[in-house]
């Protein structure tokens, strides 16, 4: 009897194809970690690119607003208010701050993309589905329909009680108006 552990050589070669596969996998995974930081790194330039012409238009923008008003307040200077009413004829359109120049074809189209679109209208409707859930099993619950039987109970007995109060209440003034009727007129009603 030997006292040494044998290993099968199929187990040694299960292993050592096991240890190749997870050095594969791990490669395979610093590949694909490599090439979303980099699209990280490309979509966080673009944006600051973004960022820098919006700056460079805003502050044009706020360069000639200052030179309108800058004329606006010459010409208030010169002229008599009181003597000339100023028209301004311009047209300003709001909508018009945001827009870039032609830079391609879908640039002054605003999109959102493809998959963060489903992913909100998903969401969306996911939580008006759980919420309208919710209310329906909450409105059907047994102890709620029970307080609704229970009230609609009551509700018939007192209206019952108020239409027998109503009736014996119209069949006394009836009664009252035949006998008043068939007596014929009181002393008090007498002419005298």
């Amino acid at each position: 009897m030997t006292s040494a552990l044998v290993v099968p050589g199929w187990l040694a070669f299960l292993t050592v194809l096991l240890v190749v596969g997870l050095l594969a996998a791990l490669g395979w995974l610093a590949a694909e970690l490599r090439r979303v930081r980099e699209q990280g790194d490309e979509v966080l330039s673009n944006a600051a690119a973004d960022v820098d012409a919006l700056r460079e238009e805003l502050d044009l923008l706020q360069a000639r607003l200052m030179e309108e008003a800058e004329q606006l307040d010459e010409a208030r200077r010169t002229l008599r208010l009181a003597d000339l009413t100023i028209v301004d004829d311009k047209d300003y359109v709001i909508t018009q701050l945001g827009q870039r120049k032609a830079t391609g074809p879908m640039a002054l189209v605003p999109t959102v993309p493809g998959p963060m679109f489903v992913d909100i209208l998903l969401r969306e409707s996911l939580v008006r589905t759980a919420s309208i859930a919710a209310g329906l099993r909450r409105a059907l619950a047994p102890e709620v329909r029970n307080r609704i039987r229970f009230e609609m109970k009551r509700e018939v007995k007192r209206s019952r009680k108020q239409r027998k109060i109503d009736t014996k209440q119209a069949r006394r003034e009836w009664e009252a108006r035949q006998r008043a009727s068939m007596t014929g007129p009181t002393a008090s009603e007498m002419p005298g």
